[in-house]
């Protein structure tokens, strides 16, 4: 099984993941995506294309000495497992999904879409397109801005349904102007964030940002494959306090034609973004059980 993790973490936050995968009697890897902790971090923006990413897993594979994978995903994790399932079948024989719901390549370039989101504010996504802007927010204060960022997607500390909210900065401000301060969530104790922040003051955060900047190359690569459904065996959890979710409703519910071959999918009550740290026990049972439920 190979594990990948989503923005701002690391390898660590399948920590929970692991032990109990292991002793289901599975070989589970999480890797550092590249950008990330002790991976790779290429200056060339273009380096972090899906493409690349979807080799990268490939390569972890291959170098594991194995032929075939499971492979799981959070947050951009997802949508990495989800393409890497896509465009290397041969590799990766089912697919797990985790908060972020697989949503087939088409429609307008990215950038015009997340332009014309939230009027008058500007959306995360084109907040970080800039080179530099996101990384003078966030860089100063690296342990400060990852604790209000986990805490605005928790379920336990996410600011109230009326408060601005946390994914859009208002003209000329930060997103950190919106993050909840002083409280950390349940799953994140101390040494956690401090895992998280270590690694990232070693590292900045232009790797795990550039990301974010590829996003109309990836469509412009990825042309082939628009409107193209994952036919592996495949699950899907989703937290139901979780934007991700929300937002993309309709990819949920388009599921029997994008991914056909679903084996289940879970909405967990009360949970936030975080899932499989907010709610490992309940996500290790379901990974397990989905695991089992496979072809050998």
């Amino acid at each position: 099984m190979l594990l990948v993790h989503g923005f701002p973490e690391s390898w660590y936050s399948w920590r929970h993941q692991l032990p109990a995968l292991a002793a289901a009697g599975y070989r589970a890897v999480a890797v550092d995506v590249r950008g990330y902790g002790r991976s790779s971090k290429p200056d060339d923006i273009a380096a972090y294309r899906m493409l690349d990413l979807v080799e990268d897993n490939v390569a972890v594979v291959r170098a594991l000495g194995e032929e075939t994978a499971v492979i799981v995903g959070h947050d951009w994790g997802a949508t990495i497992a989800a393409n890497s399932a896509l465009i290397r079948p041969d590799v990766f024989r089912a697919v797990g999904l985790l908060s972020v719901p697989y949503a087939p390549r088409g429609g307008p370039r990215p950038s015009e879409i997340f332009a014309q989101m939230g009027g008058d504010q500007e959306f995360y996504v084109s907040y970080f397109q800039a080179p530099g802007r996101a990384e003078a927010e966030i860089e100063p204060d690296v342990r400060g801005w990852l604790a209000g960022f986990y805490a605005a997607f928790s379920a336990d500390t996410m600011p109230p349904a009326d408060a601005p909210a946390p994914y859009f900065a208002s003209q000329g401000g930060r997103l950190r102007d919106r993050f909840p301060a002083g409280r950390l969530p349940a799953w994140l104790g101390e040494d956690d964030l401090d895992v998280y922040a270590a690694e990232f003051e070693r590292t900045g955060l232009t790797g795990a940002l550039n990301r974010y900047r590829n996003m109309d190359r990836d469509w412009e690569d990825l042309a082939d494959f628009d409107g193209s459904p994952i036919k592996q065996p495949s699950l899907f959890i989703g937290g139901a306090l979780d934007a991700s979710t929300t937002w993309m409703a309709d990819a949920i519910k388009a599921y029997p034609a994008t991914l056909p071959g679903l084996v289940s999918s879970h909405i967990l009550d009360g949970c936030g973004h975080w899932i499989q740290q907010e709610r490992r026990d309940e996500v290790n049972e379901l990974l397990t059980g989905w695991l089992a439920s496979l072809p050998t």
